[in-house]
């Protein structure tokens, strides 16, 4: 018992403090109860509960509360250090993606095996984990021997990485989207729309390649209610893909007309739209647009020091792409149990997936690949489309990649019976001419004075050759695409014929005009075909006049050539 002060109270004492005791008790739950009713009456959350949205559900409110802020700049990486190997084993991560199967195949798992294909061949042994969070720090600083990135985001992160590339894992062919509302169309259509993604991946660098093809510049919004320019396609970030899919799906059900579309893969792409009730529709993937292109990083210093145990991981690689590319059925098991999937999902997951072999990987970087993006391409283009805003001084795409390793196997001839394999993949979704074509742009080309001969000297020609290889991109970037060139000239003499001779000179005129804009898309089709050996089949033409002028002004910008690109889906 205490003998501290206080303890002679007399019985009256005990009584007031007992009645004080009460009174306070009595406050206190008067001040709760108050609380909580004003909660009700304002909307605001109790003590204890999750805050929603009026008549929100939590998966609503936690949709709707998904948007971070952009990030300003590229994250810093820590130092670079060098990955110490332990015995026979390297440590790798990689994401939950049917594109790495071939590497897992080659280890026999996730876990380090001495029977695997690659432990036979070259003794070596792999520590496989699964994570999807990006923390390109571990492999910066030397925590990881090895991982996987597309090639946009090395554009990104650049010499950062403390990594090198020594080969192409494989394309992406259906795991990208963009998810808009029923009534787009095509991607010009975007104008002036707010769509949500993740930032400073794939995802972002799928709708960034897309809107500067079609010619619109981009803004980062700086919040989730900042006002939308209506000249740009306008971007908002959430926490991860997932989340920027159900942002957009809580938007589209619940009414609001803040967002246009969402930027995500699958399997969220395919959720979005189903649960949309017929509101959204997926615009496009990159079933047939191959601009997402997935390629082994190995730490830097690793690479250095134990060239050849990189050049041991490049061939289990490759080993492993060709064993699931030729015979898929036989290792179904191991990637099912590595990637936690039923037997049965694995044939649909690979089909999202091309898997590089050897000769693939050497066009790829070389540039000489014409069914896909090629290395360089598809680097410069993220540069490009991310801007010097965010990519402030980018490095060489040559400085990045190491091709010691494909090239040694090249000399080997292990791999001498392989092709280059990338076709279309041809869904019945094909777009026709007679339809939308995934996006528009205008090009203007020189040609000769009053000539349907393209002007091909001095600064023209410059030009010219500049809008050239601008079409072959599309061409190239995804195979079974097509374009139609409409052709237009001005209208400024329109005025003068009509003085000249009445409307008769001036309908005369305008079938000259006509023809006159069809042998000038002519001319640029046979300068495609012919220069870039171009399938005459994937190029068409028509001539428009003086019909469907941009400019009432500005008559330069009326003689032009119209791209549409027509994609197949």
């Amino acid at each position: 018992m205490s003998n501290g002060k206080g303890s002679g109270q007399g019985g009256l004492g005990k009584i007031i403090s007992l009645v004080l005791i009460a009174a306070l008790i009595g406050l206190g739950l008067w001040i709760v109860m108050r609380k909580g009713d004003d909660d009700a009456q304002h909307g605001a959350p109790s003590t204890g509960a999750t805050s929603t949205a009026k008549g929100a559900t939590p998966e609503e409110s936690e949709a709707s509360e998904g948007i971070v802020e952009a990030k300003g700049e590229v994250p810093r990486l820590p130092p670079a250090g060098a990955y110490v190997p332990q015995g026979d084993t390297l440590d790798v991560e990689l994401s939950q993606y049917a594109g790495y199967s071939g590497l897992i195949v080659a280890n026999g798992g996730l876990s380090p095996a001495e029977g695997s294909v690659l432990h036979k061949k070259h003794g070596l042994k792999l520590n496989i984990k699964l994570a999807e969070d990006e923390d390109w720090g571990k492999l910066a600083s030397g925590k990881l021997a090895a991982s996987a990135t597309t090639v946009d985001v090395l554009a990104v992160y650049g010499r950062q990485l403390g990594s090198v590339v020594p080969a192409l894992i494989g394309f992406s062919r259906g795991a990208d989207g963009l998810v808009v509302r029923s009534d787009i169309r095509r991607i010009n259509q975007l104008k002036g729309k707010v769509l949500v993604t993740s930032q400073f991946n794939e995802a972002e660098f799928f709708i960034r390649f897309l809107a500067r093809e079609a010619g619109l510049p981009l803004q980062v919004l700086p919040s989730k209610d900042a006002p939308a320019d209506p000249e740009k396609v306008n971007l908002l970030f959430a926490t991860d893909a997932e989340v920027a899919g159900k942002v957009f799906l809580n938007d589209v059900t619940e009414g609001g007309q803040r967002l246009a579309g969402c930027v995500t893969w699958a399997p969220f792409t395919d959720e979005v739209v189903k649960q949309s009730g017929g509101k959204a529709h997926t615009l496009t993937t990159n079933t047939n647009l191959l601009i997402v292109a997935d390629v082994l990083l190995v730490n830097k210093g690793l690479s250095e020091q134990h060239p050849k145990l990189v050049a041991a991981l490049v061939d289990g690689l490759m080993e492993g792409n060709r064993m699931v590319r030729e015979n898929p059925t036989a290792h179904t098991e191991v990637i099912a149990k590595a990637f936690g999937w039923k037997s049965s999902e694995v044939p649909t997951q690979l089909a999202k997936v091309h898997l590089a072999n050897l000769p693939e990987n050497q066009a790829f970087f070389s540039g000489a690949i014409d069914a896909a993006g090629s290395f360089g391409g598809i680097y410069q283009s993220a540069v490009m489309a991310y801007g010097s805003d965010l990519i402030k001084n980018p490095v060489s795409e040559d400085k990045l990649a190491d091709l010691s390793h494909l090239e040694a196997l090249e000399k080997s001839g292990a791999y001498k019976d392989q092709k280059i394999l990338i076709a279309p993949i041809k869904s019945g979704g094909s777009k026709t001419l007679e339809g939308d074509p995934l996006l528009s742009k205008d090009i203007r080309f020189f040609f000769e004075p009053n000539s349907a001969k393209l002007e091909m000297a001095g600064e023209s020609k410059a030009a010219n050759e500049e809008n050239f290889a601008a079409i072959r991109k599309l061409l190239q970037v995804s195979p079974g695409s097509t374009v139609l060139l409409r052709g237009h000239v001005d209208d400024s003499m329109v005025a003068e014929f009509r003085r000249l001779g009445g409307e008769a000179q001036v309908q005369k005129m305008a079938l000259s005009a006509v023809q006159l804009s069809k042998d000038r898309a002519e001319d640029v089709r046979k300068y495609l075909t012919q220069r870039f050996k171009i399938d005459p089949k994937r190029v068409d033409i028509y001539g428009v006049g003086w019909n469907e002028p941009v400019s009432k002004s500005d008559h330069d910008m009326n003689r032009r050539v119209e791209v549409h690109w027509f994609t197949l889906e």
